[in-house]
């Protein structure tokens, strides 16, 4: 049995999470385990970091994506990557456009507007406004809405966007005033169309739930 581990709060734990849920593959949560820098937490998730899934025989994998391409090879009887090789890395351009260029330029921000950290210098604040408008042009440059992200069928794009975009136009809102997806019209409409799937709508309620939990401590 598989076993995934990290917090519901957590975006990248969310991805993994629709993906096991859409493709249908049996799994346990552990959904109170945090990042930690301690050695014996570092055994396990070599980075110190959630989420990771734990597999029989003491085996353990770690980082979303390279759980992500694992479950698609492992579990290929639901696919979540198209058949065509060119059409595969297309989805796989656009997750790492939406995580490396949209989500962790704006993670950057979060300290400052969900944990009451001090604000970016001036400069720095700046340089996160210019990286997120690349990663956004860039993000425009591929979606496609057809009526998922990344085409006809539902694919791990989708599960990514979910979890990612959603907080890029928070964090966007809050720190600049401004949403900075707002000129991807379809992106709204969408994401209330996925959000309306078992799958999404259970990563979505576990969620609110986590963080309820988490605002009455």
């Amino acid at each position: 049995m598989i076993r995934l581990l990290g917090s519901p709060i957590s975006n990248y734990y969310n991805k993994v999470k629709l993906a096991l849920l859409e493709k249908g593959v049996p799994f346990e949560e552990d959904a109170t385990c945090t990042p930690s820098q301690k050695e014996e937490f570092v055994a396990r998730s070599p980075m110190g970091k959630v989420p990771f899934l734990e597999l029989d025989g003491g085996r353990r994998l770690a980082e979303s994506q390279v759980i992500a391409e694992y479950l698609e090879e492992a579990y290929p009887q639901k696919p979540l990557l198209p058949r065509d090789l060119f059409e595969r890395a297309k989805v796989r351009e656009l997750v790492a456009v939406m995580e490396l260029h949209v989500e962790l330029v704006a993670r950057r921000l979060y300290g400052e507007v969900f944990f009451g950290r001090p604000p970016l210098s001036t400069e720095a604040r700046a340089a996160a406004e210019k990286d997120l408008a690349k990663g956004v042009r860039a993000l425009k440059a591929l979606v496609r809405f057809e009526p998922y992200i990344a085409g006809k069928e539902l694919t791990v794009a989708d599960c990514a966007a979910f979890v990612h975009l959603p907080l890029a136009s928070l964090t966007s809102k809050i720190a600049f005033g401004r949403d900075v997806l707002e000129d991807i019209a379809p992106l709204k409409p969408y994401l209330r169309m996925v959000g309306e799937r078992p799958a999404f709508a259970k990563v979505n309620a576990d969620r609110k739930a986590a963080q309820a939990a988490l605002t009455k401590k």
